[in-house]
């Protein structure tokens, strides 16, 4: 007879308790359950399908009444193969494949993703100024939009309802920003190798400052409700508590990290994109806890602010400068823009390569399908995501497609905090850990 063996909760570890599985039901059905039971030691179940694991984590929780004595993640319920998939995909297309897997930052794995082949190219400083500047100002809004689904999420989790209606209205601001730059909302694919896709289309300047002047009046309304609330302090503060030194042991970064106290950020201390040119604080809290981190994201919020509106300035100055590097040989496809059919070739480009010369359209046949060749070599470049280092590793063996890409999440390597910061506390508290570390499970299961 075979039985189906579960690594994380092995048949000898519950032998000796009845193991519950938690739906998002009321919670006093299972504490009733318990309390039949003669057994002191219980493990239960929390997700995949409860709400505050979102579909995709499972949480195994060893309790003695309502304290946790033991948690463990269970991951991989949203495998998706991306870092497989993009070894048959074009080094362009593998654009499309990354953005899909923190889907809460898609430019980020696009713009890691994309810094890596440009340094296996040795392309770097041919990037044009916009573009870098593009990057920036797309990544900055993408930092508040990630933020504002965490504090949403994280508040309506312990029933802060009010923080989770705003944040979802103020990231849909943001959204419509992406979708009038990019022509979508998610998802992108609009770094490319050697820039960015296209130019801003007109009016772009004028809506970015329009929210840049919305958003100074609607962050405060955050710091307002929840900063000195007696109840949200109540939930976060001591909660989830992780100091210095056991985020370097389990190699955590971002706001989890900097709640110690630590100003480390690779926007600063290891500067990519033109980053350094740009005036910004690294915020930093100093309680290890939930609270601090969820001060950190409202504060790195204005910072990105502030970054959006100096790039938005840069911009204002760089009108019809290029955004593709020259090289026709990497450059595709540089010349699209938005037509009334939503976004397609510019019809001067689609002129010129299907009636008026056969070289150039028997060269972009080749660079659309067959896609440019990368030197053979490896490239690891990380930068700071909304949830901390970011990093792509791709490898090249000469080819028009990656021999291998594979991400350092931070998603993935922050969730190791979880039995850390729930061991020791009530159940409750665990929900509000995890919300802390953000984690995206897009980006764990890639």
């Amino acid at each position: 007879m075979v039985t189906e063996q579960d690594f994380y909760a092995a048949p000898g570890d519950t032998s000796q308790g009845k193991v519950f599985t938690v739906t998002g039901q009321d919670w006093d059905s299972i504490t009733q359950s318990i309390g039949e039971s003669a057994e002191e030691r219980v493990v239960v179940n929390m997700g995949p399908q409860h709400p505050s694991t979102h579909g995709v984590l499972r949480l195994i929780l060893e309790l003695e009444g309502e304290t946790v004595t033991e948690a463990r993640c269970g991951i991989g319920y949203l495998h998706t193969g991306i870092e497989k998939n993009m070894e048959y995909r074009s080094w362009v297309q593998g654009t499309t494949f990354c953005t899909r897997m923190d889907y809460l930052s898609p430019f980020y794995n696009e713009t890691a993703y994309v810094l890596g082949v440009e340094r296996l190219l040795d392309i770097e400083d041919d990037i044009p100024e916009k573009a870098q500047v593009m990057r920036v100002l797309l990544m900055e809004l993408n930092r508040i939009s990630s933020h504002l689904v965490c504090i949403a999420t994280g508040g309506m989790e312990i029933g802060a309802l009010t923080v989770m209606t705003i944040g979802f209205r103020e990231r849909e601001l943001v959204l419509d920003l992406f979708e009038l730059i990019t022509g979508l909302r998610m998802n992108h694919a609009f770094v490319r190798p050697g820039g960015v896709a296209q130019d801003l289309p007109p009016g772009a300047l004028d809506e970015i400052r329009d929210f840049i002047a919305l958003m100074k009046k609607r962050l405060p309304e955050y710091a307002a409700l929840c900063n000195a609330n007696p109840i949200f302090k109540g939930r976060l503060v001591d909660v989830g508590h992780l100091d210095l030194a056991g985020c370097m042991a389990l190699g955590l970064t971002g706001p989890v990290l900097r709640s110690t106290g630590y100003a480390w950020d690779l926007r600063k201390t290891q500067p990519y994109s033109g980053y350094e040119d740009y005036d910004f604080e690294v915020q930093t809290w100093d309680t290890c806890d939930s609270y601090g981190r969820f001060r950190i994201r409202l504060n790195e919020m204005w910072e990105s602010l502030k970054i959006v509106e100096q790039a938005a300035d840069r911009l204002a100055g760089l009108e019809g400068a290029p955004v593709m590097v020259g090289d026709k040989k990497i450059a595709w496809p540089s010349q699209l823009a938005i037509g009334s059919d939503g976004m397609g070739n510019s019809l001067d480009h689609i002129r010129h390569i299907m009636g008026e010369s056969m070289e150039a359209l028997i060269h972009h046949f080749k660079l659309v399908t067959e896609g440019f060749r990368v030197p053979a070599g490896q490239a690891y470049v990380p930068i700071e995501s909304p949830r901390g280092e970011l990093g792509a590793h791709v490898v090249s063996d000469g080819g028009t497609r990656p021999f291998r890409a594979h991400f350092r999440d931070p998603s993935f390597t922050n969730l190791q905090a979880t039995s850390v910061m729930s061991e020791g506390g009530m159940v409750s508290d665990v929900i509000v850990a995890i919300a802390s570390i953000d984690p995206v499970m897009g980006g764990v299961d890639r």
